[in-house]
Order: C-alpha cells, then structure tokens, then sequence
C-alpha cells in the first residue's frame, strides 16, 4: 500500500507514481475518449457500473456484491491506492471515490483537473489499452458515507445538521423540473457544483481558501454534518469530495438524491 498520497493529487505527483504496484489509475471518461487518449497504464470504468437505478430513481448504490465485483474486474483491491479522473470536472471520478468509501475502502485520490490538466500540461498520453489485473476486493460497507431519505428527514431542522444541493439554481428554485415535485429538501442551501471549479486552471478545484470561505457564508461551517445531495448523486459526488478535502470530519452523499425526494410524494420540499 502506498503512504502518504495526497487525496487530492496534482498530475505531476501522478507522474511521479506511475508504475508503482499498488497503483490503480481509473478513467471514467467516455469510452469515445478513453480510446482518443489516457494516462498511460489507466483503467477504464463505464459510470454506469458504479450506479443503479430503480425509475424514476436513478443515481442509487448498486448492491454490495455488484460493487465490489466491478472494483474486481478493474484491478481494485482492498490494499490497493486508487487514483480516479474523468473529463467533466470531476463528477464521475468522485462518484467512484464516494463509492470506495461507502465500501470501507479509504485508500484514494482525485486527479485534480482530471484529463484537462494532464493533458494541457504536456504530460503523455497513450492510446494503448490497458488490461485489468485480476484482483479480489472485499467490500465492508460504511454507513457513516451514505444519507437516506429516513436519515435526512430525521435530522432536518437540527443546529449541527445541513445540505448541500449542489444542482443548479433554476432546479433548486423550481423552475427547472427533473422529478414529480419541484423545489429542494427543506434547509438546504444551494451552490451549484460547477462554482468549485477553475475553468482557468484545467478544471480544478477552486483554492481551499476560497472554498471554505464559500461554504461558511452558505452555512456548511466543519462542525456541522453536511448531507449533499444533487438529482442523481452525480454532481454532489464533486461536493462530498471537496468536504472531504477540506478536512469536514462528517459528510454523507445521498444517493438518489432528488429522483428519489422529488418523485416522493411524502417527503417535504421547499421553494425559495
């Protein structure tokens, strides 16, 4: 196992750990792109076998078998150090991260930038494909990384506890609709996941001081315990992952997120 890699990793330490053993690089770009360019030696994962769906919930945690079946197929074991990247920001590569983590496994880290800054960077490219090694991953599932719609409500309208919707504005406020019922979960406070990328530096995450200092004035203060939450758990994947970089000690992503409360006719929504 690996010591000391960065959660969140520049390319060019990536650069530095190529080759090692326990290394596991996984590209959840499109298929289209993996085949255009990745990073020499990495892996490629469709998204879609990292979610399941239930119409019209869709963006769920595939069963724990499934999961630790697919990190099977792809090299993962429960010793190895994944690094995941994608094209878009980091939506798909952090859905795989929350996703170790909801399986007790805590060894990993984002490319930040993913493919963009690789690439605009001048580091090599290969167009080779990159067989999986045949491994055994083991899946412990952890809890304390998942919100479910019974969890949230439980705890709305508690001092400690908050969410981060991390969709749009049109869909926060209602003008957008993608479910049954528009609006959000009552008390959530909204920052749309694209607002915690640099697109003037490759996609990366914003500076750690400008993030935190965003999320104090929405209220995510560290010593809360913040829920995030989008339409499908894609977006708020990004979000739980910059909570985590940031050093928040208690953060849950809520898979299916408004497919699931939105389409309930049940659960409590608001509207700005």
């Amino acid at each position: 196992m690996i010591a000391e890699v960065p959660l969140l990793l520049e390319p060019e330490q990536l650069q530095n750990l190529l080759g090692v053993e326990s290394l596991v690089v996984i590209d959840l770009c499109k298929e289209t792109t993996y085949a255009q360019l990745h990073i020499p030696g990495a892996v490629h994962l469709a998204y879609s076998r990292i979610v399941a769906s239930n119409h019209p919930v869709h963006g769920l945690l595939p069963d724990t078998d499934t999961v630790a079946r697919t990190l099977s197929d792809h090299g993962i074991d429960n010793d190895s150090h994944v690094v995941a990247y994608d094209d878009e920001g980091g939506g798909n590569a952090s859905r795989l991260l929350w996703t170790l983590e909801a399986m007790g496994h805590g060894h990993y880290s984002l490319l930040n930038g993913g493919l963009h800054a690789w690439a605009n960077e001048g580091h090599a490219c290969s167009r080779e494909l990159s067989p999986s090694a045949t491994a055994d991953f083991t899946a412990v599932p952890c809890t304390d990384t998942v919100a479910t719609a019974d969890y949230i409500t439980e705890r709305l309208g508690e001092p400690d506890f908050a969410l981060w919707d991390a969709r749009s504005w049109n869909e926060y406020s209602g003008i957008s609709r993608f479910s049954r019922h528009p609006g959000h979960i009552p008390g959530a406070v909204n920052l749309d996941w694209l607002e915690v990328m640099d697109r003037d530096r490759n996609l990366r995450l914003k500076a750690d001081e400008a993030l935190q200092t965003r999320l104090n004035q929405l209220g995510l203060e560290q010593d809360k315990e913040i829920v995030a939450y989008c339409q499908t758990h894609h977006r708020s994947s990004l979000a739980w992952f910059v909570l985590r970089h940031l050093g928040y000690q208690h953060c849950r992503g809520y898979p299916g997120s408004w497919s699931e409360w939105g389409n309930n006719d049940d659960t409590p929504k608001a509207m700005p």
